[in-house]
């Protein structure tokens, strides 16, 4: 196994396991926008490297955009 494929098994596992702890005793317009941020860091980095361009920039971008819809989306949940 590459030295940073190893490393890449070992990120995703503890953010696995990071993620499975943090969101216990969260409200839910936390949820909504960590799960927002979430997607959107995956569908802003699948995004960018299906057109090549900087895969951190796109997770970062589409994670903003994800947490901002998640909290959006919440909040108007909430007025129905």
């Amino acid at each position: 196994m590459k030295p940073a494929s190893s490393f890449l098994t070992r990120s995703l596992a503890f953010a696995c396991v990071l993620s499975l702890a943090a969101c216990s005793g969260m409200s839910t317009t936390q949820q909504r926008t960590l799960s927002g941020a979430g997607v959107g860091a995956g569908v802003g980095a699948v995004g960018t490297v299906m057109t090549g361009g900087c895969v951190t920039c796109g997770a970062a971008v589409g994670a903003a955009v994800g947490a901002g819809a998640g909290y959006v989306y919440d909040r108007s949940r909430r007025h129905d």
